[in-house]
């Protein structure tokens, strides 16, 4: 394609849903992918252990996949995508034996929650998060501030939002909570990025899983996350756009104060007509795609500064057989977390946060060959984990060290898991930089997820709401409201501004 309207940098699940969401606008849509074997980005999956195993490569299970209101006005399914659902969808076993676990089904919401008291809890709050997951959801993930659905709620709906949100999420879990069992599940989904137990306005993020899980549930579609991928680019293609791979944006060309072009490592230049959007770093767009004299020396102050999310640390396998949890909750479940308690959890953020590598691992295991048998050959499965690790630790020395107790962790919870390997694939920090530039230090985020990094700090004030300080230049990654998860709406979100801004 020749003089495309508008260049979208980068074929993320946010660049591809602006690509998407522009091309339908009518726009001729250049996309734009360093990597040159697939787009997505993070959002793929690889035969990445042995042949006929196939393993996502980022995101790995999708709470937002079905309610997303970028996804379901995309309608995925029509392009491919078949989801698929695990009978429980999160567990958390400790070694005492207690276990809580998470089902989407309404009559089964209390029954593994905790105790009896900590079920009935659960399940009301899950029943009341149901009921305004829509407004909810819309008012937290549109353009900030976005106050008509939000208002929908009511003053007692607002005050109830406001409580949780104003909470860590240790206070959460103890105020509505008797059981150590059900206390670990909120701050455990919250680990998702970095935010502890006990960090000031650290509820939010565990309670939109948790409750996600209960009512949306974590859904995974068939065939890996390559699917999603698959299906934006299908339907981008169907709207008259384009992507093109191994292309590596090196510069974006400003004249008069507005984005006209971008250069390609190999020095071509690519013209856009309307808008170029940008599904990168924040740091990357301001301090290396763009020469200096166009950013603000505050923000590039800040951009050197940027506060980034814990480091990630994942492993692949490849087994003989399924997990044999001693929790049996867990073998029927989609995704399962470890952590003995609240206490064990914030020991664990301290080491991270310390520089240390964690002696026990919190880790988040996904089991989609239980439900998916594309993804193994008959009776293997695969299994997905990660964890959180600081990001800069000498990792040729660490890596198979940090391997190998993540895979005891696993062990003490389901003993003969050790005997099930018949392959190992390991990504630590480094190497998942290397994979997508974006994951700066194996942050999978965007940046932290702490609360004085969101909303008009995200990524930097004033610029929060897409627009940069060059005109008809968007930023449309994760590092843009609302921020980490596969949802698309940080990408859709850019380009209905940038459609506004064009007119």
């Amino acid at each position: 394609m020749t003089d495309p309207d508008a260049v979208v940098v980068g074929s993320g699940p946010n660049g591809l849903v602006a690509a998407c969401r522009l091309a339908r606008s009518g726009l001729r849509v250049l996309v734009l992918e360093t990597n040159p074997r697939r787009p997505g980005g993070a959002l793929g999956s690889e035969e990445a252990t042995l042949p006929g195993f196939v393993h996502d490569v980022g995101a790995a299970f999708f709470p937002f996949g079905t309610v997303s209101p970028a996804f379901r006005e995309l309608d995925l399914e029509r392009y491919g995508v078949e989801w698929l659902y695990g009978e429980i969808e999160s567990c958390h076993p400790a070694l005492d034996g207690s276990v809580a676990w998470i089902s989407r089904e309404p009559d089964a919401r209390a029954a593994g929650f905790g105790s009896g008291r900590d079920g009935e809890t659960f399940a009301r709050l899950a029943e009341w998060h149901d009921s305004v997951a829509e407004d909810l959801m819309s008012g937290l993930l549109r353009p900030f501030p976005t106050l008509a659905p939000l208002l929908s709620l009511g003053l007692s709906g607002l005050w109830r939002v406001a409580r949780i949100f104003l909470s860590s999420g240790r206070g959460l879990s103890q105020r509505l909570f008797e059981s150590e069992a059900a206390r670990r599940v909120l701050p455990a989904l919250a680990l998702h990025t970095d935010v502890a137990p006990s960090d000031r306005f650290g509820a939010g993020f565990g309670y939109l899983l948790s409750l996600s899980a209960a009512t949306a549930g974590f859904p995974v579609p068939r065939g890996g996350a390559r699917a999603i991928t698959n299906a934006l680019v299908t339907l981008l293609e169907a709207h008259g756009g384009r992507l093109r791979l191994g292309a590596r944006v090196d510069r974006v060309i400003v004249k008069k104060g507005r984005a006209v072009a971008v250069k390609l490592a190999d020095g071509e230049e690519i013209a856009a007509r309307h808008a170029v959007l940008a599904d990168t770093g924040a740091p990357a767009l301001y301090l290396k795609l763009l020469d200096e004299r166009h950013v603000p020396g505050r923000v590039r102050s800040k951009m050197r500064r940027f506060a980034r999310g814990f480091g990630t640390f994942k492993v692949d396998w490849a087994l003989s057989g399924p997990v044999p949890w001693s929790a049996e909750p867990a073998r029927r479940s989609a995704v399962v977390h470890t952590g003995e308690s609240l206490d064990d959890l914030d020991r664990f953020s301290a080491e991270v946060r310390a520089g240390q590598l964690p002696e026990r691992p919190y880790l988040v295991i996904g089991q989609q060959s239980l439900f998916d048998d594309s993804r193994a050959p008959r009776n293997q499965h695969t299994l997905y984990a990660y964890s959180r690790v600081p990001s800069e630790l000498p990792w040729d020395d660490a890596r198979q060290v940090f391997a190998d107790r993540i895979e005891q962790r696993i062990e003490e919870l389901a003993p003969g898991f050790r005997g099930k390997i018949q392959g190992r694939a390991v990504w630590a920090p480094p190497d998942l930089e290397a994979q997508n530039a974006n994951l700066v230090g194996g942050d999978i985020a965007g940046g932290s997820g702490a609360w004085n990094h969101q909303l008009v700090f995200r990524p930097v004030f004033p610029y929060f709401r897409y627009r940069t300080p060059v005109a008809r230049l968007y930023l449309c990654s994760s590092y843009a409201h609302p921020g980490a998860g596969v949802h698309g709406m940080c990408g859709d979100n850019a380009a209905l501004m940038a459609l506004r801004d064009i007119g």
